[in-house]
């Protein structure tokens, strides 16, 4: 791929490689060694901390989380994966991520990994806004802002 590694994509780029609406946010990035198994393909808990990375960019690419330090905490409630095909060592990859759906105190992000084959891992998380004692709190107005332009995250 002709596309810059750890910099956010643009829209028309993401096209261009075939990535479609409404994903909207998306790195390139490639396999390292130490992210695959004895199976020799990337292991299953690579990918957690692949969209873990993700939506840290995410937030701070799309000014949810601020210089200021005017940062929501999240929590994640669940997470899960699905597997289409393996991804191998030395192969270029690009996430996505985007907000579907959005409570008061809660939302959804879903998430992809694309390979030159297509889709080849989806994924989606549950995260909970909380405050500084560790209790839920509403979503702040600019993150659902953002969710909502953006990513035309639905009010659940």
């Amino acid at each position: 791929m002709s596309l810059p590694y750890l910099k956010a994509l643009t829209e028309d780029q993401l096209r261009g490689v075939g990535i479609p609406a409404p994903w909207s946010f998306g790195y390139l990035d490639m396999v390292r060694y130490g992210e695959i198994d004895m199976l020799q393909h990337v292991n299953n808990g690579v990918y957690l901390k692949w969209f873990e990375n993700l939506r840290v960019r995410y937030f701070i690419e799309r000014g949810i989380w601020t210089s200021d330090g005017n940062q929501p905490k999240v929590v994640v409630r669940n997470a899960s994966l699905h597997f289409r095909a393996e991804v191998k060592l030395g192969q270029d990859y690009i996430l996505t991520a985007r907000t579907t759906k959005m409570g008061n105190t809660s939302f959804t992000m879903e998430y992809g990994v694309w390979t030159e084959n297509g889709l080849v891992t989806t994924g989606d998380a549950v995260l909970v806004s909380i405050d500084g004692n560790g209790q839920k709190c509403a979503l702040p107005d600019t993150a659902r802002q953002v969710f909502s332009s953006m990513d035309g995250a639905e009010q659940s």
